[in-house]
């Protein structure tokens, strides 16, 4: 349909990180974001769309349109110092584009392995890479830390360091990139997708001051911090929706707004009234803030309850693009433009949020599944969790807590909390209603359980082994000009080490560490949404 009257449709993507569903101004008024509400109003906003509960899971399955069980990345982040990045031989969005005609970028963060240099954006399908590779940097110094003592800069213009921006706001630094590409770039002559991913929200909160006044009445530090950064992503988005409009983009341009995964509360984001935080399977952690807003929408101006996930984004846009997906064997996501754009039912009936092993405390007598393994799925209405879904808060914005310690006393029920006699390892929801997870319907319906079970099984069956090797020594920074880079070269893999299901862990031959409680202190923070938040997933 589009490739006949529209053969050069633009392909627009925004992606900012750690947003939860009370972060937008059209979910929550005191967040002021008209840019962003204006578009999700003139366009289609998902109200039923999912995402996974951290970034590297969410960025793999956006790329390569497949769940974590068949990428090999179920379990946490990849970490700086990890051997470790998307599969080699599995193709990805961006070079499917690049085979329909487009000319892609990326500027913003990338967080999916960057070990060795087939790793690294510009070889999995990106004309042009301009950001960071780890999973958090600071947003003025571009340092990254993985540890105390192991801190490296990390900035990359393509396969390069970009070094001698530091004092540039990232946010501003990122924007600035994207709007040069569109301004080179002539429309005309080949169509474009350009993913923006911003870091902001993410960790460390920090903010140009002058963005900080409009929420000078929140009483809560970080809570007012994290609200002006997410001013700084309405701005951004306004200013780079603008060059699309100067340099003639607009017209047949697909503008897509997605979060990464869900808030963390105990560092000013929120997900009121939903259920958990970023690192959970809990509504809290899962359900992603979305919009579509394109002049090529057919049916403008709604709210769309379809059931969508990110894996989807894979399929939807080669097919938008004029693209073939028969090469692209084993998607998991789903063709859903007509849905989005007519209105027309979602070919989506349920989501996998993850499966993953390493989680599994002694086994259980389950006969269909073993119900220790941390485990989500959603089937039509319902969703079924196992294992340690992680903590289960409702967290009202008004009792944020203003310290990140004292996040454990606010609203919890017993279902949350394992009891000293039995560790609760079942929850079952009718997600459609009852959204926010108040009430478990495990044991009154049990033969909803088993099917959902069942189908816990059958996924299984498809799963590879999980990869999550020990750090590597030789990724310090410090071995590399004090900047993060790639640090396996020629034809050495990493992959064939380490065979199956790994632990966390370091190498045999440990890292001396310095005895420095400032610096531990400041590695804390630094990793609040990486390795902390890693070992509740």
């Amino acid at each position: 349909m589009f490739g006949v009257n529209h053969p050069n449709i633009q392909q627009n993507s925004v992606m900012p990180l750690t947003q939860g569903f009370n972060d937008i101004g059209y979910h929550n008024p005191t967040i002021k974001t008209p840019t962003l509400d204006k578009l999700a109003a003139e366009g289609v906003t998902l109200e039923n769309y999912y995402v996974q509960p951290i970034c590297t899971p969410s960025r793999s399955q956006l790329l390569t349109g497949r769940y974590q069980i068949h990428t090999g990345l179920q379990h946490s982040i990849i970490r700086p110092s990890q051997p470790s990045c998307l599969p080699a031989h599995m193709d990805t969005l961006p070079e499917r584009l690049r085979q329909a005609g487009y000319t892609t970028h990326m500027v913003g963060k990338w967080h999916l392995g960057f070990y060795r240099k087939a790793c690294l954006p510009t070889r999995k399908g990106f004309d042009s890479f301009f950001g960071s590779l780890t999973g958090s940097v600071d947003y003025y110094s571009y340092g990254s830390c993985d540890g105390p003592g192991l801190c490296g800069y990390d900035l990359h213009d393509d396969e390069g360091v970009a070094w001698g921006q530091e004092g540039k706001y990232s946010t501003t630094l990122f924007t600035q990139r994207a709007r040069k590409i569109l301004e080179s770039h002539e429309p005309t002559d080949r169509p474009l997708f350009l993913l923006l991913s911003l870091q902001a929200v993410h960790t460390p909160l920090q903010i140009p001051k002058s963005y900080i006044y409009p929420y000078r009445g929140m009483a809560n530090v970080a809570r007012r911090k994290f609200a002006a950064m997410v001013s700084t992503v309405d701005e951004a988005v306004r200013n780079v929706t603008y060059a699309l409009r100067k340099y003639g983009y607009y017209r047949n341009s697909v503008i897509i707004f997605s979060t990464d995964n869900g808030a963390q509360p105990f560092t000013g984001g929120s997900n009121w009234p939903l259920r958990g935080r970023k690192g959970t399977y809990w509504e809290g952690g899962v359900r992603g803030v979305a919009f579509v807003h394109s002049p090529l929408l057919r049916r403008r101006r709604r709210v769309s309850k379809a059931l969508l996930h990110i894996t989807d984004w894979f399929p939807t846009l080669v097919g938008l693009a004029g693209g073939n997906t028969s090469q692209s064997p084993g998607l998991d996501g789903f063709d859903v433009w007509p849905t989005i754009s007519e209105g027309k039912e979602s070919p989506r009936q349920e989501i996998l949020h993850n499966i993953d092993p390493l989680h599994k405390p002694p086994l259980s007598l389950q006969p269909v599944w073993d119900a220790s393994v941390q485990a989500a799925i959603r089937v039509g209405d319902w969703k079924l969790l196992t294992g340690d879904p992680g903590h289960g808060d409702w967290v009202p914005p008004q009792v944020l807590p203003t310290l990140p310690g004292r996040w454990w006393n606010l609203e919890r029920t017993d279902s949350a909390l394992p009891k000293p006699s039995t560790l609760k390892n079942v929850w079952l929801f009718n997600i459609t209603a009852d959204p926010c997870e108040r009430q478990d319907l495990a044991d009154q319906r049990p033969e909803v359980v088993q099917r959902l079970m069942a189908r816990l099984a059958h996924y299984n069956q498809t799963a590879v082994p999980v990869y999550f090797p020990p750090d590597d020594p030789r990724a310090d920074p410090s071995r590399h000009r004090g900047a993060w880079v790639p640090w396996v070269h020629g034809d050495e893999g990493e992959e064939g080490k380490y065979h199956g299901v790994y632990k966390k862990g370091k190498n045999k031959k440990k890292r001396k560490k310095p005895k420095c409680p400032l610096c531990k202190l400041q590695a804390f923070f630094l990793k609040l949404n990486t390795r902390m938040m890693s070992n509740r997933i």
